[in-house]
């Protein structure tokens, strides 16, 4: 992460945690690189950009049960973690966040059931919002706490929450995942894709900052202003705003006010 040229902050005070590591996939962004480029200037993803990573650290007879998002979601984690030793890995706690999680296969499910086909019950055990959590903690023998949470616009807040706790909890690392699509064509009409988000997923490794170290505070209060203004999705702004530093990142979701702050710890 670039280093912030906010005023220091204690970290304790609110939300700060260190980004030791991060990673990124979307269609045709799999790079740092990449992804600082396209942020810069989002647009949509090419028609020919494949539709999910090739994600090699998963068996191919597994890999074959897992939908495009959850790949993404699972490869991003594989890359966060690269370099980790397999003592510290066993022990970190996973926190993964998505709006809408595997909606697609449950729709799919849904329109299956309705023509009167039996529906399969890998496909079911799949659809469930920890389903992608699981999948990860099983190919890695991961054996720390795995929770899967949702807060609609503001899942990657809940997220870095939830990371936090277990942080405070002393965890010595967390591996918090966000990831989502496109809602299905069925639900074009609720408008709630008018923003630019490709299927899409990023992967923060945290901890507590140390003195002197970069770090993110998230604080929460009623909600007294507008969303920073964007044309991305919230996810994927929050990405743009973590890469970028700019002095505030404001995320409204109705009834709070979710601000981001670059920070410096002491």
């Amino acid at each position: 992460m670039t280093t912030p040229t906010a005023a220091p902050v204690a970290a304790q005070d609110g939300l700060a945690l260190h980004v030791e590591q991060w990673a990124a996939w979307a269609p045709g962004l799999a790079s740092q690189d990449d992804w600082r480029a396209w942020l810069r200037q989002p647009q949509p993803v090419t028609a020919d950009a494949p539709a999910a990573p090739p994600l090699p650290e998963v068996p191919a007879m597994a890999r074959r049960r897992i939908d495009p998002l959850g790949r993404a979601a699972l490869q991003v984690a594989y890359w966060a973690q690269q370099g980790v030793d397999a003592a510290a890995l066993a022990a970190m706690p996973l926190v993964f966040a998505s709006r809408w999680g595997e909606l697609a296969r449950s729709v799919a499910m849904l329109q299956d059931l309705a023509q009167g086909e039996a529906l399969s019950p890998t496909a079911f055990s799949h659809s469930v919002h920890n389903a992608i959590g699981a999948q990860y903690s099983i190919q890695r023998g991961i054996t720390a706490n795995v929770s899967a949470v949702a807060a609609g616009e503001v899942s990657a807040a809940a997220g870095w929450v939830e990371a936090h706790a277990l942080l405070a909890a002393g965890a010595p690392a967390v591996l918090l995942t966000v990831f989502d699509a496109p809602l299905p064509v069925l639900y074009a009409h609720t408008g709630l894709d008018a923003l630019i988000a490709p299927p899409h997923a990023f992967a923060l490794r945290l901890r507590v900052a140390r003195a002197g170290e970069p770090a993110v505070q998230l604080t929460r209060q009623a909600a007294l202003a507008n969303a920073s203004p964007s044309t991305l999705s919230p996810n994927l702004q929050l990405l743009q705003w973590l890469l970028d530093p700019a002095a505030e990142l404001r995320q409204v979701d109705g009834a709070a006010d979710w601000q981001w702050r670059h920070v410096v710890a002491r």
